[in-house]
């Protein structure tokens, strides 16, 4: 077999007649209930103005508040354009097709206990289900078509298990240090920091430092990355973007409660830690990225990087709060964009292997375009989200005093902008290695997409009132 033979798209299987009426009702029910949950999310967005929140629900075990406000938005957002994309691909992979019940019940599963985590009120609650989230995502990691996906899901199992251990042996020295000084504690977000002292003490300091440490592995934080790429990888492009997309909020969301309990509270030492983490991932972000030759290792790896500059913003807080908060928003669109555009050229070609492509805009010529744009907003380039947003946090850096910080920043940011580019786009708009007819790419493939660019551009550019307003309150609960 030649080159070209090897280079050459592979064609698509279609599902079996008896698979794709046995299931038809499952894609209809998933992007039916996807569906409702973004029309719920869009309606408590428009029925509950800020100024009447916080509400309490359930016991007070679950509240809506500016944060849980903004990311039940974003995830069922992000998750009704992943159900479409689903709905759409079954029509043209036979493996989806055979296998589409139990994933999309996992998937609602997972949407479900995500929305029940950005909405809890209790740190050992959102623990919890933080939890169960990653058990439902490891039967779906499992499903992936790439080498040992069984083995790889093992591992982002133990790997969860191990930073989330980090984070309850934070909660228990937390506990320590309020039985030393005889207070009672709560773990709840709106009386847990009453039984903080303004001080701290060492068991304070090694709880919260625990406690950052262990969300920041599931953020894929450098030293604790080492799940990340082989999991995005291996998983099937729908799962990297629910675990990308949705499942990186709900440990945003914890990092943010832990922030918002501890107003009031000496943050130096957890400042510092988020600093040395930044500084970490940015760099080892940058030495992969010139090293990969992998599109999907290459989005993950950029998702370590992005995962950096958010350290680093949090470590400064105050003027670069915002900056953050945009940051995580916009990067939810971003990776769920790349990774479902990846889905298209995997399904084309059957390899991650940028070798094996080559003038991918002239043959997908729409998924070629969107993942350019897609490598546009995940470099920071305007009129997207990302360039705002991370002019913001350079600005917030720089009012910090941190120079250093701010000169790191910018050169990582440099590599791995270089090394992109070096890596993607030959594989985008270099000449094919033989002639291969144009590809058909079903409209309703496109939709989720579009919209997500969509928005990265309204982000970018011109963002409503009412949203503005909300992410200006989660800015200012996290030191803004």
């Amino acid at each position: 077999m030649d080159s070209a033979q090897l280079h050459a798209p592979m064609p698509q299987a279609a599902p079996s007649a008896g698979s794709a009426r046995g299931s038809t009702w499952a894609p209809l029910a998933l992007v039916g209930i996807a569906l409702l949950l973004w029309l719920a999310s869009m309606a408590v967005f428009l029925v509950f103005p800020l100024e009447t929140l916080p509400r309490y629900f359930a016991r007070r075990y679950l509240v809506l508040d500016a944060t849980s406000l903004l990311f039940i938005v974003v995830v069922n957002t992000v998750f009704l354009g992943i159900s479409v994309y689903l709905f759409s691909r079954r029509r043209t992979s036979a493996r989806l097709a055979r296998d589409f019940l139990p994933r999309a019940a996992l998937s609602l599963l997972f949407m479900l206990v995500t929305n029940l985590a950005v909405l809890s009120s209790h740190l050992i609650v959102l623990w919890t289900l933080l939890e169960v989230s990653t058990l439902c995502a490891t039967p779906l990691v499992a499903r992936g078509d790439a080498a040992l996906p069984r083995t790889v899901a093992w591992r982002y199992l133990l790997y969860s298990a191990m930073s989330l251990s980090l984070t309850f042996m934070g909660f228990m020295c937390l506990t320590q240090s309020a039985s030393l000084r005889g207070v009672d504690i709560d773990f709840a977000i709106d009386a847990l920091g009453g039984a903080l002292s303004p001080t701290g003490d060492g068991w304070q300091h090694l709880g919260l430092a625990f406690m950052v440490f262990g969300l920041g592995g599931k953020l894929g934080l450098a030293p604790l990355y080492g799940w990340l790429p082989e999991t995005y990888e291996t998983a099937p492009t729908s799962t990297s973007a629910l675990l990308a997309a949705v499942q990186f909020n709900i440990s945003m969301v914890a990092v943010f409660r832990i922030l918002q309990v501890c107003r009031g509270v000496d943050l130096s030492f957890v400042a510092q830690e988020l600093l040395v983490m930044g500084y970490l991932s940015l760099a080892v972000a940058a030495v992969k990225v010139m090293a990969v030759r992998n599109y999907k290792r290459l989005i993950a790896y950029a998702c370590i990087s992005s995962s950096g500059v958010i350290a680093l913003g949090l470590s400064v807080g105050q003027t670069a709060a915002y900056g953050v908060v945009l940051y995580v928003v916009s990067n939810a669109f971003v990776k769920a964009l790349l990774f479902l555009t990846a889905g298209r050229l995997r399904a084309t070609y059957g390899t991650n292997d940028v070798a094996a492509l080559s003038g991918v805009i002239r043959i997908l010529p729409f998924s070629g375009s969107l993942f350019t744009v897609g490598i546009f907003a995940l470099l920071g380039f305007p009129p997207f989200a990302g360039f705002l947003a991370e002019m913001l946090t350079l600005s917030g850096i720089v009012q910090a005093g941190n120079l250093m910080a701010f000169t790191l920043m910018c050169v990582m940011l440099t590599v791995i902008f270089v090394a992109t580019g070096r890596t993607v786009f030959p594989m985008l708009w270099g000449a094919p290695e033989r002639e291969v007819p144009t590809a058909h790419e079903p409209r309703l493939t496109t939709m989720p997409k579009l919209g997500f660019v969509a928005i990265l551009i309204m982000l970018g550019t011109y963002t409503p009132e009412p949203f503005t307003r909300l992410l200006r309150a989660v800015a200012q609960s996290i030191g803004g």
